[in-house]
């Protein structure tokens, strides 16, 4: 699990939390930080012996700071969940690698729960993504990017993060994943994720 933040102080706690809490226990989290002015990596310090990598550097927005965490990670199945959202219970990661192992996917989206920053609790919107038809992208179908679980094998072979392209990084990661290249991908009905509102991509109705 790789959670990429700048200046998120005020969220980060519940980020690592969140995951620190699962009760799968074969996970290798990792934090690639853009060298924040507040206290963030002060709070993830505080995790340190859970968590295998602590970077901070200089980098070229969100996403080449995924792309990094890519890069860095070693275990067989990649997921983002960055520092405005939190895994909705402990039970998340287990349920993941149960349902990709059974039905043999090389990745796996879900349901999503837009919800207030100050309180978490307060569900905005939810996002029910339903189950999959390729045809869907043709009109603007995505899964939510932070409930997508794919292997690492296919960021080896179909490539990451295009720098290029924005807040539609994800999008165009996906459409490339599982429309241009079939990846096999498997929809496990219920929210796994709380997302705060206001992130990069749901910031105006222009992005």
């Amino acid at each position: 699990i790789i959670t990429v933040c700048y200046n998120s102080a005020s969220t980060i706690d519940d980020t690592i939390q969140s995951i620190l809490s699962q009760d799968y226990e074969d996970i290798e989290y990792l934090i690639i930080d853009g060298v924040s002015s507040d206290n963030t990596l002060e709070i993830a310090n505080k995790y340190s012996a859970k968590i295998a990598i602590i970077r901070s550097e200089p980098d070229k927005g969100m996403y080449d700071a995924i792309n990094k965490g890519i890069q860095l990670c070693t275990g067989d199945i990649v997921s983002i969940l960055n520092a405005d959202d939190i895994y909705i219970d402990n039970k998340v990661i287990e349920e993941v690698v149960s349902k990709m192992r059974n039905e043999n996917a090389d990745s796996l989206y879900s349901d999503l729960y837009y919800v207030a920053t100050e309180d978490t609790n307060k569900v905005i919107r939810n996002w029910v993504s339903g189950k999959y038809n390729r045809q869907k992208f043709l009109y603007g179908w995505m899964p939510p990017h932070p409930t997508f679980f794919v292997k690492k094998s296919a960021y080896e072979k179909y490539g990451v993060f295009n720098l290029d392209l924005n807040s539609a990084a994800d999008y165009e990661l996906m459409l490339r994943f599982l429309f241009k290249n079939k990846l096999s991908t498997c929809y496990l009905s219920r929210p796994l994720v709380r997302m705060r509102v206001g992130g990069m991509s749901n910031v105006s109705l222009a992005n």
